[in-house]
């Protein structure tokens, strides 16, 4: 410990526990990274979610299982479905504490119940490969034993803490965002679990998103008897995504990807559906309107084309993330806390999402990269540093037990925050 600059002997006492604790924590992350929990395996994130309730007994708390609405989606011949999603999981503790920390990490993963990388493999001495390792299951391993530390300190009546484990992260939240308002009103700020970035610095700023569906319909017809009778839906899908994409360049911030098209069949019919998804990124909330207002006009023109319609599904389901004074000092204390353990943390902007969004939206101030030191998420190729196991539960426990500590909270005191029986 003698690298550490740590303010007491119940911080000191607190990291050299987690020093003890790293096989553990690996034996954790690989029962849960070989649980495939892609975001509709609703039986595998449900497994995710019972293994960590049996995890909860070592930190004496509170449980509820909270049932999920289904996803509406597009299908990829323009009809509206629902599909079923995995339970979330709450645990909370000390609800009446006079510091109330949420903490956040998702169970779901990119990676469905068919793809192929489904196993944890060794690359080197310090670096696995493996689905979720970093995005997000090495997160929750971490949060865990972190709490896990900050439990067995004499501190732990001066600060409650609730955790949601959320099953639909990686699909935009389309469910569990609905919990978070609420979530906001009962506590100071909120540590989110997301991997940090490969080179161990965390997000500040983050850019805004928005999901969506667009279906055109036309009219079948033989493509050479009656061609003329036909009405194309891929020409009208055509038509609106160069519109779209058009609108490129004309906002700064604003950044607009088509990212998937299917329509038609057998190239002797004229097609009378296709479906197009694209996704929109923000750098400020008011930029919303301007993509709402463009979107519209477009819609309008394909709409009264001659037989054809045009309907659009989805919207933005994340507000660009803005640090508020109360954020930046938060992350001036998570640097703190990084100095003591020798890390050198900066905060730089992004123009991925995550719930920190969301909490953001609600108005917790917090940080949303507590988790793993990994890279390549979202692909085949992802990995992570099993000693940020440890360095990152450090990372938690310092963070914990000097917002227990500390004599100056008031920029921690929110206007509205409602201390609420849990």
């Amino acid at each position: 410990m003698s690298d550490l600059t740590v303010n007491n002997t119940l911080e000191a006492q607190a990291l050299e526990w987690i020093a003890t604790q790293q096989q553990i924590m690996q034996q954790d992350l690989w029962t849960l990274a070989e649980i495939n929990s892609g975001s509709y395996n609703v039986e595998g994130v449900n497994k995710v979610a019972d293994t960590l309730a049996a995890w909860s007994k070592k930190l004496d708390c509170e449980l509820e299982f909270i049932g999920m609405p289904p996803q509406d989606v597009v299908d990829d011949l323009g009809q509206l479905n629902q599909k079923p999603l995995g339970r979330a999981l709450r645990l909370f503790k000390r609800p009446q504490a006079p510091i109330q920390v949420f903490l956040c990490a998702h169970m779901d993963t990119v990676f469905p119940i068919d793809h192929p990388f489904q196993k944890i493999t060794q690359l080197e001495d310090d670096v696995i490969n493996g689905p979720g390792v970093a995005d997000l299951k090495g997160g929750i391993v971490v949060m865990f034993k972190a709490l896990e530390a900050f439990e067995r300190s004499p501190l732990q009546d001066q600060l409650g803490w609730e955790i949601l484990f959320n099953p639909d992260e990686e699909i935009g939240s389309p469910s569990s965002s609905k919990l978070f308002p609420e979530i906001a009103k009962r506590h100071h700020l909120g540590l989110i679990y997301e991997p940090s970035f490969a080179d161990g610095n965390l997000a500040g700023a983050r850019k805004g998103s928005g999901n969506f569906a667009v279906v055109t319909r036309g009219k079948a017809a033989h493509a050479g008897r009656e061609h003329h009778l036909g009405r194309n839906a891929i020409r009208a899908m055509a038509d609106f995504t160069r519109a779209l994409d058009d609108l490129n360049g004309q906002q700064q911030g604003i950044t607009i990807n088509p990212g998937f098209v299917q329509g038609g069949g057998a190239v002797n019919i004229v097609p009378d559906t296709c479906t197009m998804r694209f996704n929109i990124r923000i750098e400020h909330s008011e930029q919303q309107a301007w993509c709402e207002d463009q979107i519209a006009a477009i819609l309008a023109d394909i709409n009264a084309t001659d037989g054809i319609t045009i309907e659009l599904h989805g919207g933005f389901g994340r507000q660009p993330k803005i640090l508020s004074p109360a954020n930046q000092e938060l992350c001036k204390l998570v640097q703190s806390c990084g100095k003591s353990l020798g890390l050198s943390l900066e905060f730089l902007p992004t123009g991925g999402c995550c719930d920190g969004n969301n909490l953001a939206a609600a108005g917790l101030p917090n940080i949303d990269t507590l988790g793993v030191q990994g890279g390549k998420i979202h692909s085949a190729d992802e990995y992570m540093h099993l000693s940020s196991l440890t360095t990152r539960s450090q990372l938690s426990a310092l963070i914990l037990l000097r917002l227990a500590q500390s004599k100056d909270l008031a920029w921690l005191q929110r206007e509205g925050m409602e201390h609420q029986s849990c």
